[in-house]
């Protein structure tokens, strides 16, 4: 915690330095930030109140007022459901909040589009890059930690605030005190899907991951941290690569030891031959993965993904006020295909850039740097608050699917209990 507010003060001193007449700074202190968070409008009213016809990513007039913001996603390659959702979430959050009476507005730079890291860690910073050169106040992204540790570490060099989006990785937060998310980190969801194991009863669990992957590495080895402390055997342990097509060999090795759940933290363009290949091998056990499975493509193969489960950072289905007015509006306006977790948590990193601005008294970097830290937040996410590395503690929500379908199972509190 002292390093943060250490690295919070100087990004202050410099910002002040360099962009003097930019934008005020906040005369209240960080733990009054939080405060006023939690006694202050959510997300979800804020959005209730805004949402009007004819709102704008534009900057609007008052730009002492405007929250500049830099948005990285990936919009091409496998990945590019998830930056679809992106893009449609950031534009309807801004239109939102700029329709609404907000204080403070947004405006969303490059023409109002999220700027492309095709999932790769070169282009990331590319892209990264070609947004500082537009003068942002803060940069949002990305969902992937292998392209996010890279742009964390340069933000952090910058004094520019970061708000990852789906990285879960545990060291992004940790490369400076300017950078923050809103996601949980693979630790806690490695530990959750231990957790929820052990509910279900499996005793003997199999893993395969992606080993040239940030975030299957983490994923795997929180799971394998937490399996014994919940009376979970780790029977097999399979390597593959992101660019894998053939799981033969892994998913018979999950047949001969005798495995009862295959953990997959993988992402989506793969889950379907990873499925596939198990059913076809005679693995009719559980098979899990983590919120990288979100999106993924079940068809011809629903019933072979019965019995398989993965974590997510939010449900869809959830009948919270702020789920349900956020599936309410996308649906309506992009229809359901893109209607994902990396969409809910854009959508909450743009309320929170607005929440960040009011706890820290301006649109600047350095007001938004300390308006953010220990920030209290509700959103489509749930509530959290920012603990002093930058991370929230949140609900897992543990979805399954029903033909082919995901369905919404249960949702896990932070503490484990079932909600």
């Amino acid at each position: 915690m002292k390093k943060r507010m250490l690295s919070v003060a100087l990004s202050a001193a410099m910002v002040a330095t360099l962009l003097a007449g930019c934008g005020s700074s906040a005369q209240q202190s960080a733990a009054g930030g939080a405060a006023t968070a939690a006694a202050g409008s959510t997300a979800a009213e804020t959005t209730a109140a805004g949402g009007a016809a004819g709102g704008s990513t534009a900057a609007p007039a008052s730009d002492d007022k405007t929250v500049r913001v830099g948005v990285i996603c990936s919009l091409t390659g496998g990945s590019a459901i998830y930056g679809e959702g992106a893009q449609n979430a950031i534009t309807m959050a801004a239109e939102e909040i700029n329709a609404s009476d907000s204080e403070y507005k947004v405006e969303i730079l490059n023409g109002g589009k999220g700027v492309d890291d095709a999932s790769d860690a070169k282009q990331a910073i590319n892209a990264y890059n070609s947004l500082m050169a537009e003068d942002p106040s803060a940069i949002i992204g990305c969902f992937f930690s292998s392209v996010t540790l890279p742009i964390a570490e340069q933000a952090s060099k910058d004094n520019m605030l970061l708000l990852a989006t789906g990285a879960t990785n545990k060291d992004v937060t940790l490369k400076g005190g300017t950078i923050f998310r809103d996601c949980f980190i693979d630790p806690y969801q490695g530990k959750m899907a231990a957790s929820f194991a052990k509910e279900k009863g499996w005793t003997k669990a199999a893993i395969i991951y992606a080993k040239d992957d940030d975030y299957s590495n983490g994923l795997k080895d929180a799971f394998v941290e937490n399996a014994e402390a919940n009376g979970i055997e780790v029977v097999y342990t399979g390597e593959c690569t992101t660019k894998d097509t053939d799981f033969t060999a892994q998913a018979s090795q999950v047949v001969a030891n005798g495995a009862d759940f295959l953990f997959y933290p993988c992402f989506l363009d793969t889950v379907p031959l990873l499925v596939g290949a198990a059913r076809d091998a005679g693995f009719d056990g559980a098979i899990m993965g983590g919120d990288g499975w979100d999106g993924a493509d079940t068809s011809g193969l629903e019933d072979s993904f019965a019995n398989c489960y993965f974590t997510n950072h939010y449900s869809s289905e959830d009948t919270a006020p702020a789920v349900a007015n956020f599936v309410s509006k996308y649906t309506k306006a992009y229809g359901e295909d893109s209607l994902n977790a990396c969409a809910a948590l854009y959508y909450d990193a743009i309320y929170m850039m607005v929440e960040a601005a009011k706890n820290g008294g301006g649109a600047d970097t350095a007001s938004l740097v300390k308006g953010m830290t220990e920030m209290t937040f509700t959103g489509v996410g749930g509530t959290f608050t920012l603990d002093g590395n930058g991370d929230p503690e949140k609900s897992v929500a543990i979805n399954t699917y029903d033909n082919g379908k995901v369905k919404w199972l249960m949702t896990l509190s932070p503490s484990g209990e079932q909600s």
